[in-house]
């Protein structure tokens, strides 16, 4: 391996990250790079482990740009395989384990994936379940079985190094699939020149020696967004297998964590901790936000307890607008998410998708550095969600309703989708709706998100029984969860005598809010 400096190789157009992996090793071969607090490697004992997983992913055959899928518990070897099917040239394809097995086979199958990295646990309930899986090579990422080698079992040989694959700018780097879906997954899939931008942030979002706690999944693009560019500055990564208050202040605390991604939920739950303001979290350097509405009252509480700056990310996995607020340095704004980054650009439309003057409350357009290449083996989708100027330019469509105030500040004022985001994961309520459509008794349904607490929103499902049918509403939700992803679960279901309906027949659902909100009160 040859000596590289990765703060110049970085300012770079373009480049591929496994280069950077092996600078770290030669340069800073002592340093923790990942620990999942179970398990811990230096930066010389993770190159040697990527290396030799992309020269074993190589053996076997996979391609420039083909998908290796990763479903597991977020570990150490979990990042491992990760990292190794990207320097192998492979597109890595994480996929989320709330998803029912369903689902999860179809995620695989549209991946066009050879591989699948998993654990003991979701490797049982996909057995378990009966589903017809498509026939991939099971690596196991913590115990052998019968059938499947242990990842450390599996890969090259000591010392081995993969080929350049001779990726370029326009290869897929992942493959993020939306979160619970019932029907055919919508798979996101990323550049490695998108990849490159999140790599090449610094000044706070990847810093040489960086410290980052993270504890939401690497298969969330929430994740993605600063793990990548920690990894690229040679900074170390702990890793938390499951969120909680006490244990993310205890491991904050004991590392010294520089840099953390949480979800505003998680920043809710932190702030409610009787005990939080007893830990020493002074070595915080910048705190992110991102995934979902982010309350001026919590940032400002955020703000006045924790240390270091806080920045808020507003933006989708399929990229397009992204805004930045910064609000350690504009407390007067937190009831934005800030300005667009860089070099993004956004504007509004209205309901004909025709340019609106600046100030104009519309629904959001934009295009950034960090826009999807589209939707996996879906154009039409691909489509759907672009708007295109009049050079023929395409942006990307967000699904929200904003305004943009005379500072250049982003204001939502609603979503023209109604997507729900439960704990920093997308819902989509017509996935709920056919799965209780699907329940007998069921005569029509809908579903809204109401405010929660603890996960910020959660879906509250109205059913409208069949005639002469007396419907058991805890027997029926429990029926239908069974059939959705963990993610997506309804929190409470209510009989209503009939769905509100405008004169073409689409659901009121600002009426079912209203009726929600007037309940509850």
């Amino acid at each position: 391996m040859t000596k590289l400096d990765p703060q110049k190789y970085l300012e770079q157009p373009f480049g591929h990250l496994a280069n950077l992996i092996n600078a770290h090793a030669v340069n800073v071969p002592d340093r923790i790079a990942l620990d999942d607090g179970a398990e811990r490697l230096t930066w010389a004992e993770t190159t040697t482990h990527v290396n030799r997983i992309a020269a074993q992913l190589q053996a076997d055959g996979l391609q420039k740009g083909q998908a290796v899928s990763i479903l597991g518990t977020t570990t150490i070897r979990y990042a491992l395989a990760y990292l190794g099917s990207i320097v192998a040239g492979g597109c890595a394809a994480p996929l989320t384990t709330s998803a029912t097995p369903k689902q999860l086979a179809a995620m695989m199958a549209d991946s066009g994936a050879a591989h699948l990295f998993i654990d003991t646990v979701k490797r049982a309930e996909l057995a378990e379940s009966g589903v017809k899986l498509p026939a991939v090579k099971h690596v196991m990422m913590d115990q052998a079985e019968d059938d499947a080698p242990l990842i450390f079992d599996w890969m090259a040989a000591e010392g081995a190094m993969p080929d350049d694959p001779q990726v370029g700018p326009e290869d897929p780097y992942n493959i993020i699939y939306s979160s619970g879906t019932t029907g055919t997954p919508k798979g996101i899939v990323h550049s490695r020149q998108m990849r490159w931008y999140h790599a090449q942030a610094g000044g706070g979002y990847g810093q040489e020696g960086q410290v980052t706690l993270l504890s939401t999944p690497l298969y969330s693009n929430t994740t993605l967004g600063i793990f990548t560019p920690t990894i690229a500055f040679g900074g170390t990564v702990h890793l938390m297998r499951k969120f909680d208050v006490r244990g993310w202040c205890e491991r904050c605390q004991e590392h010294r964590a520089t840099h953390t991604m949480l979800v505003p939920v998680q920043y809710q739950r932190l702030m409610d901790f009787d005990d939080f303001d007893s830990y020493d979290l002074s070595s915080l350097f910048l705190k992110y936000c991102t995934s979902a509405p982010f309350s001026a009252e919590l940032k400002a509480d955020v703000l006045k307890r924790m240390a270091g700056g806080l920045v808020e990310i507003y933006s989708m996995t399929e990229g397009g607008v992204v805004c930045i607020l910064l609000a350690h340095e504009h407390p007067d704004k937190l009831h934005t998410v800030g300005k667009p980054f860089g070099a993004s650009e956004v504007i509004t439309v209205d309901e004909d998708l025709n340019p609106l003057p600046p100030g104009e409350m519309g629904e959001l357009v934009g295009r950034s550095e960090t826009m999807m290449s589209g939707y996996q083996n879906q154009p039409e989708k691909t489509e759907e969600a672009s708007w295109y100027d009049e050079n023929g330019d395409r942006w990307q469509r967000m699904g929200d309703i904003g305004k943009v105030d005379e500072d250049g500040f982003i204001t939502l004022m609603g979503r023209s989708k109604d997507m729900i985001i439960s704990g920093g994961f997308n819902i989509y309520p017509r996935d709920l709706e056919e799965a209780l459509m699907e329940q007998p008794g069921v005569a029509d349904a809908a579903v809204i998100g109401i405010e929660s607490k603890q996960w910020g929103e959660t879906p509250l499902g109205f059913v409208v029984q069949e005639p002469g049918v007396q419907l058991d509403l805890d027997a029926l939700k429990a029926a239908t969860n069974a059939d959705l992803g963990k993610t997506q679960r309804l929190s409470e279901l209510r009989l209503i005598d009939e769905l509100p309906r405008s004169h073409i027949g689409k659901i009121l659902k600002t009426e079912l809010r209203d009726l929600a909100e007037a309940e509850t009160s």
